[in-house]
């Protein structure tokens, strides 16, 4: 068990939990059991905050994805807890929830969803960047969503505002947008304009 997040465990503080397994995901460090000790650590916090719930949102989903199948029954509460933390404050760090239920609802099969699907989570996402535009994990994430959805033309622009900030990226985040660009190959943004929503 990495100390920062024991250390943030023991705090009780659910979003501290959540920011110590983001720093280890971003450095590429973080283990299956860091994921479900933070999981275990923020699932006794019933704080009914922005970010006590977006920290359960997001700790839990990053359990899902390391589970993958194994982790579909627990997909609900990933949405359930960003819904509530876009209810209770919307703006909470530049919309994080509204991210991640904005991918949650492109990536996720919608089986395994209760309120939203592909096209809402796309919806989300546009209206994060009109919002957020100079946020690149936004632009990331709608580019990421446009080819998710076999849409690269509108992704083009997203991954060069992506490119332009990218110093503002994680570790894990740049390994992302070089992913995309190599999966369409050559990218061209002397010419690319981001579209008006």
């Amino acid at each position: 068990m990495h100390s920062p997040l024991r250390t943030a465990a023991d705090e009780g503080d659910a979003l501290a939990v959540s920011d110590a397994l983001e720093a280890l995901i971003a450095a590429g460090i973080d283990t299956p059991a860091d994921r479900q000790y933070a999981y275990d650590a923020v699932s006794t916090d019933t704080a009914d905050t922005a970010a006590a719930n977006y920290a359960r949102a997001s700790v839990t989903g990053r359990l899902v994805q390391q589970k993958g199948l194994l982790g579909a029954n627990m997909v609900r509460d990933v949405e359930r807890n960003a819904r509530r933390s876009r209810e209770l404050d919307p703006t909470f760090r530049d919309g994080a929830a509204t991210r991640l239920l904005g991918t949650l609802y492109v990536l996720a099969p919608a089986s395994f969803l209760q309120h939203g699907d592909s096209e809402d989570g796309l919806d989300l996402l546009v209206g994060l960047v009109q919002t957020y535009p100079n946020v690149a994990q936004n632009h990331l994430r709608l580019a990421e969503a446009y080819i998710a959805l076999g849409d690269s033309a509108p992704a083009i622009p997203h991954l060069c505002r992506s490119l332009d900030l990218r110093a503002a990226l994680r570790r894990d985040e740049q390994l992302l947008l070089a992913h995309l660009i190599a999966d369409l190959g050559a990218l061209d943004c002397r010419s690319a304009v981001a579209p008006a929503h």
